[in-house]
């Protein structure tokens, strides 16, 4: 319990009296409870928690650590009382229609779930569409030697801003970051690259296996205040097309 809270504070970079101050306990109660000298009650250890914003599954380990029962439970995607779940996401998938590639990725970049468009898109893009039926990294699939980021137009902007993003979601998530340690030997250097266009958003561009470039921007959906360790890893990623090229493109293949 005492290097839990002190090792979440400081991978926040807060120190004792930040956290005191937005958690309304002493600094001094704080400092007893980091070294061991007092026990943080259920309510206080809570209210520590969540002035850190700790995500869910450092609250079950700091809450475990201090004796008490964890407060979120960790459900399979396709256990039975997430069946609603499941249908909001189907909704989401196929709510932006059939020029729009989607998927549903888990906090290790695992996809989980994805729609029509993105088969089509991936047939488009000379690969199989059968790869979305069995276990498919995102991460390993762009990043390995060869992977499909050798067929982005930008390369080098794609790479550093999926790496970079990925970073930032591995300082809370312990499972990404041994995915990124194991990634990152294998990784080239990628030099400083200029954003792919005027969007404000990641826009990328890929090239077909006719030769056509198509391009896309990226939008991200997640759930609010999740209360499940599963729910709180997974987004929704809608890729739109940013010109008529690419939006006839995936209608005409799905009339293929």
């Amino acid at each position: 319990m005492t290097a839990t809270l002190a090792t979440l504070r400081r991978a926040r970079r807060l120190s004792q009296l930040e956290l005191s101050l937005r958690a309304g306990v002493s600094q001094r109660h704080l400092s007893c409870i980091e070294t061991g000298r007092a026990r943080a009650g259920r309510e206080t250890l809570v209210a520590l928690l969540d002035a850190m914003g700790a995500t869910l599954t450092e609250r079950n380990q700091a809450l475990l650590a201090a004796g008490y029962a964890p407060a979120h439970a960790e459900r399979a995607l396709d256990a039975p009382e997430m069946a609603p779940v499941r249908r909001a996401l189907e909704q989401l998938l196929q709510a932006s229609g059939a020029a729009t590639p989607a998927l549903v990725l888990d906090g290790e970049y695992n996809v989980v779930m994805a729609n029509a468009g993105l088969s089509r898109l991936l047939g488009l893009l000379g690969l199989p569409p059968q790869m979305l039926q069995g276990p498919m990294n995102l991460l390993r699939a762009v990043f390995a030697p060869g992977g499909l980021r050798t067929l982005c137009v930008d390369e080098a902007w794609l790479c550093n801003e999926m790496w970079a993003r990925a970073v930032r979601e591995s300082e809370h998530l312990p499972r990404l970051r041994a995915l990124l340690d194991e990634l990152r030997p294998g990784l080239q250097p990628w030099f400083a690259a200029e954003p792919a266009g005027q969007l404000p958003v990641l826009a990328f561009r890929l090239r077909a296996a006719d030769g056509r470039v198509l391009s896309f921007f990226s939008a991200l959906t997640s759930f609010g205040t999740p209360l499940d360790i599963t729910l709180a890893s997974l987004k929704v990623e809608h890729l739109f097309p940013t010109d008529d090229l690419t939006r006839q493109a995936l209608l005409a293949a799905e009339s293929d």
